[in-house]
C-alpha cells in the first residue's frame, strides 16, 4: 500500500475513522526535509501493510487541520490510533528510527 494523500475534507475518513493506527506526515513541496523522508515513509507504508496507513498532508493546501493540531514546523508526524494522537515528533529522521518510533507508539 503507498501513502494516501489526505486533505482537510478527508482528514476524519481516512484518519481519526481508520481500522488501523495511521501515521500523518505534514509536508510541502519546498520542504528539503520533507522530501527526505518521503521515500522512506512510502517504503514503510508498504513493508508494515495492515499494520499502519501513512497519510500525507500537505500543509499548503490543506491549513486548517495542521493549524488544528498545532503544527508550526515541518516535517510533522503523528500518529493516529483509534481517532486520537497517540504520539507525535517533528523533523526529518532516518527510515530505522521512523519505523522504530512508529512500531514502539502501536
Amino acid at each position: 500500500m503507498s501513502t494516501v494523500a489526505v486533505t482537510d475534507d478527508t482528514f476524519d475518513a481516512e484518519v481519526k475513522n481508520s481500522d488501523i493506527p495511521v501515521v500523518v506526515d505534514f509536508w510541502a513541496e519546498w520542504c528539503g526535509p520533507c522530501k527526505q523522508i518521503g521515500p522512506a515513509l512510502e517504503e514503510l507504508s508498504t513493508e508494515m501493510e495492515g499494520k499502519i496507513k501513512v497519510a500525507k498532508v500537505d500543509v499548503d493546501q490543506n491549513p486548517n487541520t495542521a493549524a488544528a493540531l498545532g503544527v508550526r514546523g515541518i516535517p510533522a508526524l503523528f500518529i493516529f490510533k483509534d481517532g486520537q494522537v497517540i504520539s507525535n515528533r517533528a523533523g526529518a529522521a532516518p527510515k530505522a528510527a521512523l519505523k522504530g518510533w512508529i512500531e514502539d507508539s502501536i
